[in-house]
């Protein structure tokens, strides 16, 4: 199989396409890039997640590593991907490596790639390591290694833990004091995942859900989206806690449930930080985000005269923009949520308790919160559906729009288009809908925001219509 690298790393299901050989591949491949570019002996930092085999798919990283002369700090247990891009920044390491299929179903795994600023590779790196992984398997290039054991007593494999360095970083830049004595009654669900028991350890008090080790996630993508956070949402309608939390498989995403027990997409949490870092933080700089981000994003930086940039969808490139310019906040419709002041990466801890700090602050449960910015900027509706799609049929169509983009949808003129990362149609009052196949998997996503419901959803009927599926 040909390995490609997608919005934020190499996946694939576990036995069919993530295979130990295939990974042994990708590693090689990995470590032949470390070496040439001269970061090879800066070390490399590994972790994994809490899917099936990801600590001996970490192993095998590791020992591939050792036999490439590249010292490794490998995580002692599962751990968030922040806290290992968090590990890469603050120990200068020449790069990082993540085994973690993200938010994706169970029965994949994956292989994320951090460069040494503590990031997502970027699209120009990927390439390269698709390159050279190409060349390997022509060239039958021999996978290096040394036995697990072997490097481990001979000090090539070192242990250790990464909460360590990342806590010390979330305790400057949030005030868990502040948010302790408001006395938040928070509930979080780390579906199962690499972020169980990071809030407590944080926040003593909070509560969790869903923290066993369960490989197969519920029998659920670990996706913080609202229909996959039923439980997290009837604990709110309970009157229990005033705010729910959730996190992806990696818990480098975020997802919210308000103080009504209603979900609060990633659209609602980008608005509501970016606002606090702005009015109670004061904090400057420009904000970017994803072709399928709310619009709110656009009007509170028109508010607040920052300068706004719009990317493709995979925070690759937010991370980019992050490197070469003053960003106060990226984000994406995914959850991926990224900070001014941290590394350029999405994290969702970070952006977690920053949610709880807005409620500390201002005393207001997080709709609240966002009802009051509507009252000031308008308000808005969206939703996102998923349709699987085989690969001819996401060709065919992807020819057809590309060739015949339609001209008007719902009855209403498209004025403008964006076919950056998809294919965006926007009207006249700046509603939009938006038909992508997804880079992860075979799924043809379809986005929709308007300034009512039933409008979004006319829309979404539409694009099935348009997309044949």
């Amino acid at each position: 199989m040909q390995i490609k690298f997608g919005t934020d790393g190499w996946r694939g299901v576990i036995a069919r396409d993530f295979t130990f050989e295939n990974l042994s591949l990708v590693a090689q491949a990995t470590m032949d890039y470390l070496n040439r570019e001269g970061l090879g002996n800066k070390g490399l930092i590994i972790g994994y997640d809490r899917r099936f085999l990801s600590r001996d798919f970490a192993r095998r990283v590791a020992e591939i590593a050792a036999g490439n002369c590249i010292s490794v700090r490998l995580s002692e247990e599962f751990a968030p991907t922040p806290a290992i891009s968090w590990a890469v920044h603050e120990t200068g390491a020449g790069a990082g490596i993540m085994i973690t299929a993200s938010h994706n179903p169970p029965e994949y795994n994956g292989f994320k790639f951090k460069e040494a600023y503590g990031g997502s590779a970027l699209p120009a790196t990927t390439k390269i390591l698709e390159e050279i992984v190409a060349y390997n398997r022509e060239n039958e290039r021999r996978v290096i290694s040394v036995p697990y054991e072997e490097a481990l007593e001979k000090g090539m494999i070192v242990l250790f833990d990464p909460s360590e360095g990342y806590f010390h970083q979330i305790s400057r830049y949030v005030d868990l004091d502040l948010i302790a004595k408001a006395g938040i009654r928070a509930v979080v669900d780390p579906m199962y995942g690499a972020g169980c028991g990071f809030f407590p350890r944080l926040l003593p008090g909070v509560d969790e859900i869903h923290t066993s080790e369960n490989t197969s996630f519920g029998g659920q993508p670990p996706e913080p989206i609202g229909q996959n956070l039923k439980e997290l949402s009837a604990l709110l309608k309970k009157g229990t806690y005033q705010v729910g939390l959730a996190l992806d498989g990696d818990a480098d995403r975020i997802g919210a449930v308000d103080e009504n027990g209603d979900f609060f997409s990633s659209h609602c949490i980008f608005t509501v930080i970016l606002r606090h870092l702005i009015e109670y933080k004061k904090m400057t700089g420009a904000v970017v985000k994803t072709v399928s981000t709310t619009r709110m994003i656009d009007l509170l930086a028109e508010k607040f005269g920052l300068e706004l940039f719009e990317t493709p969808i995979g925070f690759k490139h937010i991370c980019e923009l992050m490197l070469k310019r003053d960003i106060l906040m990226g984000g994406e419709e995914s959850g991926g949520l990224g900070v001014k002041g941290h590394i350029p990466e999405r994290d969702g801890i970070l952006l977690g308790l920053l949610l709880l700090e807005t409620v500390a602050v201002s005393g207001k449960g997080l709709r609240q919160q966002l009802n009051e910015t509507m009252d000031d900027i308008g308000h808005f509706y969206y939703q996102r559906i998923d349709r699987r799609i085989e690969d001819a049929a996401k060709e065919q169509l992807i020819a057809q729009l590309q060739t015949h983009p339609p001209t008007t949808i719902d009855g209403q003129c498209v004025v403008a288009t964006n076919f950056s990362d998809g294919f965006k149609f926007i009207f006249e009052n700046g509603d939009w809908l938006l038909i992508r196949p997804s880079g992860t998997e075979p799924v043809l996503r379809l986005y929709s925001e308007a300034g009512s419901q039933d409008q979004v959803e006319r829309f979404l009927r539409q694009a099935i219509v348009i997309a044949g599926c």
